[in-house]
């Protein structure tokens, strides 16, 4: 366990790439097998499963420093971070006896899972003494789940190839779906036979940069592949043998699809396909729809089956086994846009064009472009790209199809690892926004501890402010510091942590997505929502109404 807080105390210390790289790396060498795994897995972004609920941990907290509720609460506002605050507050001192952090983990935090609460406070109180209050904080942020340390998984796998000397594409591979942290994974992580792969295992997902220049400074069109960006979850299709589906977040999802298992068992045995997700309109029980005729987008353009908004795909996540009625009513399919190995080979090296032109063929059943191998499995579209004028107009009409914009991808470009500048580009739709009254305020965690940064908006229905999102994002430091300012001196009430303000401030909110939501009381809900800007030109009267945002979710507001 000192080691691993070692390590994180090092990478905590810099914010350079190099020393934190150095300090993985130096870590990794001298570490145990099931330590090492653990710790390249928990600095990966996994997290633990939480052992003992938050209200529980903070009990504890408070019975072993004699503090009362209100001073704690007090302390951790000024503090902003549970695990630090917590650290800070036990007594100097503590017993080391030696325990390694895999040890930690598997016999001394999972236990306390289900416990009852005045167990876990007894035995939380048992484990902050053998810890000093170094390390005490490291054991807090296991407690808590907040890991973060300002590393990747790409670090972290680059701290591992320096120390390994294995390149990092062939341990991202290897950690790729879903990794468990013990000894027998981490060896077969880091041996040099590259002979042996697991049959259900995709391959790193490759990622795209935003395009933030103009498109016009890519080169020619005809170097390029343009295609939708649909609005679902990313996933790899992996047929060897069985079938598995796979998330870009590593998840196993296919207990949530076994429509598009099942239609998987028609691939080539030994292909694995890059592609989204979607859930399709339903024209009766069982069937899907097809696309509606468009006078601006032309059919070479559209989707092979009429799409559901995301929210309908939202329907289909995280269930274990979905009824008859559910899979009826939610038929999923899968656009492929990438074939990333075929008849076992790997095929990610080969250029883009040769890939999408077999992944094409793989699907295709018959003579006619619309005959497909599969019913749920469908290609793509590639758009055409004359000139960039008709590609940006295509991109308009995104929203249209229920698509987020466009992907550029260079037709010559191989399938990499990760997210890697000049050859993948998502070129996404300005988001919608409106302008809206901040109503209530909460004070941040971590670097923003002390200051109010996370903020709920209103727009007005019936001369009345009716929150409709939360934002923490956009605005600058010295923004941020100012509308603190405003904050303190404008307060109205309080609520627990909350702060009811003045409701004077006007900021322009943008967002991804909208539809209906019966969970919220505006009726509404709004995806990825950030502040855009100050509007210091605008009073609140002067605010957006209920009725716009219900208009651009299709919600009839009489």
């Amino acid at each position: 366990m000192k080691g691993f807080a070692a390590l994180y105390r090092a990478l905590d210390a810099s914010s350079r790439s190099g020393p934190k790289q150095a300090a993985l790396a130096a870590y990794f060498a001298t570490a145990s097998a099931a330590d090492a795994a653990w710790a390249l897995c928990l600095l990966s972004g996994e997290r633990l499963p939480q052992p003992v609920p938050t209200r529980v941990l903070k009990a504890a907290a408070m019975r072993v420093n004699g503090v009362d509720e209100v001073l704690f609460a007090d302390c951790y506002e000024a503090v902003g971070d549970l695990a630090e605050t917590i650290a800070l507050l036990l007594p100097e001192g503590g017993l080391d006896d030696g325990a390694c952090l895999h040890e930690w983990i598997v016999s001394r935090l999972a236990p306390l899972r289900g416990q009852t609460p005045e167990h876990q406070i007894d035995a939380l109180t048992s484990l902050w003494q053998r810890v000093d209050r170094a390390d005490a904080f490291v054991l807090n942020k296991l407690l808590t789940g907040g890991l973060r340390v300002g590393v990747s998984r790409g670090m972290a796998l680059r701290g591992l190839a320096a120390s390994t000397g294995l390149p990092v594409e062939t341990l991202a591979a290897r950690m790729a779906g879903k990794w468990l942290p013990d000894a027998d994974n981490w060896h077969r992580l880091i041996s040099p036979d590259t002979s042996a792969r697991d049959a259900a295992q995709p391959y790193p997902f490759r990622l795209a940069h935003p395009l933030e220049d103009a498109p016009d400074t890519l080169g020619a069109p005809a170097d390029w592949i343009a295609e939708w960006k649909w609005d679902g979850i990313r996933g790899q299709l992996v047929r060897r043998d069985a079938a598995h589906l796979w998330s870009r977040g590593d998840e196993n999802l296919n207990d949530a699809f076994p429509d598009l298992l099942r239609d998987a068992q028609r691939l080539p045995d030994g292909t694995v396909l890059d592609g989204e997700v979607l859930v399709a309109r339903a024209d009766s029980p069982g069937t899907l729809a097809m696309p509606e005729t468009s006078s601006t987008i032309t059919s070479d353009c559209q989707p092979p089956v009429a799409l559901a908004p995301f929210a309908a795909l939202q329907r289909r996540l995280g269930r274990k086994a979905p009824g008859r009625t559910l899979l009826a009513s939610h038929p999923a399919v899968f656009l492929a846009f990438d074939l990333l190995e075929l008849d076992g080979h790997d095929w990610r090296g080969k250029p883009l064009s040769d890939r999408r032109t077999a992944l094409e063929r793989v699907l295709s059943r018959g003579a006619a472009a619309t005959e497909h191998l599969c019913e749920r499995i469908l290609p793509a579209p590639a758009l055409p790209a004359a000139d960039w004028d008709a590609l940006m107009q295509l991109r308009k009409s995104a929203r249209e199809l229920g698509a987020e914009g466009l992907m550029l991808k260079r037709a010559a470009s191989a399938y990499g690892s990760g997210r890697t500048r000049s050859d993948w580009w998502k070129w996404k739709l300005d988001p919608y926004s409106v302008d809206a009254v901040m109503v209530y305020a909460q004070a941040g965690h971590g670097r923003r501890a002390g200051l109010f940064t996370d903020y709920t908006f209103a727009v007005w229905n019936d001369g009345a402010l009716v929150p409709f999102a939360k934002a923490y994002s956009g605005l600058s430091d010295a923004e941020i510091r100012e509308v603190d300012r405003f904050i303190r001196r404008n307060t109205l009430a309080t609520f627990g942590p909350v702060r009811q303000i003045k409701p004077e401030l006007v900021f322009e909110i943008g967002f991804e997505g909208i539809q209906p939501s019966q969970r919220h009381k505006a009726g509404i809900a709004v995806r990825f929502p950030r502040m855009l800007r100050w509007r210091r030109d605008k009073t609140a009267a002067e605010a957006d109404g209920l009725q716009a945002l219900k208009t651009l979710a299709g919600v009839d507001g009489t």
